[in-house]
């Protein structure tokens, strides 16, 4: 196998634990921050589901994928799919952190012409493997990459991260229970569960819970993980088993819903919302004084 994980370059040097954390939390802080950034500039975005996956995203594509930036289709990377595609706003600014493009690239965020949208462009975004929006799509065409990589006996993973308000959709639990009947011990599920849909929170909507035993019963190996807290994502990340083994594995992220902005957390009112600077000054300064506390 060959190729450069620019991903992995950049974390390899950090052998002390804590720096590590310490590093990836500063990821996370300044992505928030883009997040917001990209929000004025488009004059909208889905912040609040945005800044609830920026941790598990941080960790996945700074340390836990293996990837080469400077060449997105190179054949033995594991796969990343957005289910969420309405997150795109936080995954374009990861993948800018990376190196996948240029992050002043993202200064086009939304407007015409642009190749970053409210949802994910596998046709004119560098990273982006498949082009999501419609929600409960994505852990369908992770099966199907998963099942592939099994047929090309490859030994890449692939990473589907979903909002839990997706999983209200038939289509999700058919991909649940096709990774277990192929045995797609190479496909890893993570659901950010802020509890929270578009129309409000989820166990009003539509419950979910137990969520965990369900997923146990379509016999998934099932964890849960503080999807806020790096050391708890880096030791689920790492435990994960090898992709040759025969059972898929879901994460439960618990998280918040707009998490690191006073004003936005568990607010469903900021699933979508327009931000002007003052609101952003707010945003980044108590983003700022959480990083300094950790």
């Amino acid at each position: 196998m060959g190729g450069i994980s620019l991903a992995q370059t950049t974390t390899k040097h950090l052998t002390d634990r804590k720096e590590l954390e310490k590093f990836l939390k500063r990821k996370v802080a300044d992505a928030q921050k883009k997040v917001l950034e990209l929000a004025r500039i488009a004059m909208g975005g889905h912040l609040g589901g945005g800044l609830s996956m920026i941790d598990v995203t941080v960790a996945l594509y700074h340390h836990v994928m293996n990837i080469d930036p400077a060449n997105p289709a190179w054949p033995h990377r594991d796969r990343f799919i957005l289910s969420k595609g309405h997150g795109a706003i936080a995954l374009d600014a990861i993948l800018a952190q990376v190196g996948y493009f240029p992050e002043d690239k993202l200064e086009t965020f939304n407007k015409l012409d642009s190749p970053f949208g409210m949802h994910t462009n596998a046709h004119s975004t560098p990273g982006i493997e498949h082009s999501t929006g419609s929600l409960g799509h994505g852990l369908s065409v992770a099966v199907g990459m998963a099942l592939g990589a099994r047929l090309d006996r490859a030994d890449w993973r692939v990473f589907c991260l979903l909002g839990d308000g997706e999983l209200q959709e038939g289509s999700v639990w058919e991909a649940f229970m096709s990774g277990s009947h192929y045995k797609l011990g190479n496909l890893i599920a993570v659901i950010d569960r802020n509890g929270f849909s578009l129309d409000g929170r989820t166990e009003e909507v539509m419950a979910l819970e137990p969520l965990a035993e369900k997923l146990r019963a379509f016999q998934w190996n099932v964890l849960e993980v503080g999807g806020h807290d790096m050391a708890q994502l880096l030791n689920i990340f790492n435990e994960l088993p090898p992709p040759s083994s025969e059972t898929p594995t879901a994460i439960i992220a618990n998280t918040e819903k707009g998490h690191g902005v006073s004003f936005m957390v568990n607010n469903a009112k900021w699933h979508y919302g327009a931000i002007d600077s003052d609101l952003e000054a707010q945003a980044i300064k108590e983003i700022d004084a959480s990083v300094a506390e950790a």
